[in-house]
């Protein structure tokens, strides 16, 4: 029996966004092609995200065993054994890897394997065969990004070679101080290397709230992390023995290896997207709110379209188009309000507007901002986490941001995004109950402190005098 050559839907990549898409387009009742040049689940569950939090938890473990003896509890050295840790983050993968098959299977979605390619705004060309959908969704992710000049060879090396490192550096480079960048800085500084981080911005994490990045890399810095901060790299030079990096202002360091973690480019190169009538800036995909391309039936979902390239973004935004397609009304995604989670140690999350940019988008008179420490929190005490919360706010309105820093303060950007993107106010979220003792406790003790009424720790709410009001007009913040 021949297999099928036309569907309603034809999703090109089958990572974060494309299968999420898949799914909920099969869910709806419409059949569905699902086109993947090499595996099921994408950057994210073979060279990112899955691969990357389990070698996180296995540094978290290490860290754990070298502080057991704080707690009375006797043990011997932390030795990280590569081939062990290996195994070990192969087989989380893997268990992912094998449940998606069989949900995308048990679904009835089709996976052709292959590379594809538009040749107009309804088919794709995958190994010779013309495969036609009634619309076409482009979801083909995004790769590491390198820098002129830094090439990606030997000792130097991108977060698709980090993850499958059979050996463990004894010092290493870090070349971003983006998400990516410190999350392999703090899992290679657990397991015993040497770290040095180069960022061209004044601090890591640039694009988090102020005080917090700086909170992380003070925190990195006691960790016998090096951030170094506002440096440019001039050049890289390596041999049998190492890797050396020379910045612009004369300082030079040298490890085992260097990794580049300047960001990701869209993978929207060669794929037929001229020919569909796409039009691409700087190779990313055009859309509109809706995440419509302009072109014919034609969506682009995921990395390949401008914004935070998050996987939780690329599921959301693939099954609003699954359902637009089926004929549902679904509202337009807010960046601002998709929770972000760096799984370094101490984590840091968030949602919404940072202090910086409320001020830019309300004007000072217009925001109130509590921060608390975690010194106070209970449960973070026995966590043995330094960190706080920040809570930005609109004075007399609605919360616009919530920021975090500690260990496991991951866990807490669920109730946090309720609360910006159901726009509650302090009043509103001050009379709720934290369970006791847990690092809810201090959003709590925040949102308390912004109402007025702090109960265990001393405020430090900023409000303006002469404070205005500002509003949120149809969901969208608005002076």
């Amino acid at each position: 029996m021949d297999e099928p050559t036309t569907f309603d839907v034809v999703v090109l990549g089958a990572g974060s966004a494309g299968y999420a898409a898949a799914l909920r387009a099969a869910q709806r009742g419409l059949s569905v092609a699902l086109i993947e040049a090499h595996q099921v689940g994408g950057t994210c569950l073979h060279r990112g995200c899955i691969p990357t939090k389990a070698m996180l938890r296995a540094a978290e473990v290490a860290d754990d065993v070298r502080r057991a003896g704080d707690l009375g509890i006797e043990t011997s050295v932390a030795r990280v054994d590569p081939a062990k840790l290996a195994a070990y983050r192969g087989g989380v993968v893997d268990r992912l890897y094998r449940g998606l098959l069989g949900l995308l299977e048990a679904r009835g979605v089709t996976i052709i394997e292959g590379i594809g390619r538009l040749t107009s705004a309804s088919s794709i060309e995958v190994g010779g065969r013309q495969i036609t959908g009634r619309h076409l969704i482009i979801a083909t992710g995004s790769r590491p990004a390198s820098l002129p000049g830094v090439a990606v060879e030997g000792r130097v090396i991108t977060s698709d070679q980090a993850v499958r490192l059979e050996w463990i550096p004894r010092s290493a480079i870090v070349l971003g101080g983006g998400v990516i960048g410190v999350e392999f800085a703090s899992l290679w500084r657990s397991f015993g290397a040497r770290v040095t981080i180069i960022e061209v911005a004044d601090r890591i994490l640039p694009q988090e709230d102020e005080a917090v990045s700086k909170a992380l890399g003070r925190e990195f810095r006691k960790r016998g992390i090096a951030v170094w901060a506002g440096a440019r790299l001039e050049s890289v030079a390596q041999d049998e023995a190492g890797v050396r990096a020379l910045l612009d202002d004369g300082r030079s360091v040298e490890a085992d290896l260097l990794l580049v973690a300047v960001g990701r480019r869209p993978n929207t190169e060669a794929i037929g997207l001229d020919e569909a009538g796409v039009r691409l800036e700087d190779g990313f995909v055009q859309v509109d709110e809706r995440l419509h391309t302009g072109a014919g039936n034609v969506w682009a979902v995921g990395d390949i379209v401008p914004g935070l390239q998050l996987a939780h973004r690329g599921f959301a935004q693939g099954v609003a188009v699954a359902e637009r397609i089926a004929g549902d009304v679904v509202p337009p995604l807010r960046e601002s309000g998709i929770p972000r989670v760096t799984y370094c140690e101490p984590e840091v999350a968030s949602v919404g507007l940072t202090e910086e940019q409320a001020v830019e988008v309300f004007g000072a008179h217009a925001i109130a901002v509590e921060t608390q420490t975690l010194g106070s929190n209970a449960r973070s005490v026995v966590l043995g986490t330094a960190g706080m919360v920040k809570v930005v706010s609109l004075v007399d309105g609605p919360v616009v941001g919530i920021h975090l820093v500690g260990a496991r303060v991951g866990e807490l950007v669920g109730e946090a995004q309720l609360i910006v993107n159901g726009e509650a106010r302090a009043d509103d979220v001050a009379r709720l109950i934290h369970a006791h003792p847990t690092q809810g406790e201090a959003l709590g003790e925040a949102f308390l402190a912004l109402a007025g009424r702090p109960l265990h720790a001393l405020s430090s709410t900023k409000v303006p005098p002469g404070a205005g009001e500002a509003r949120l007009v149809g969901g969208e913040f608005a002076p």
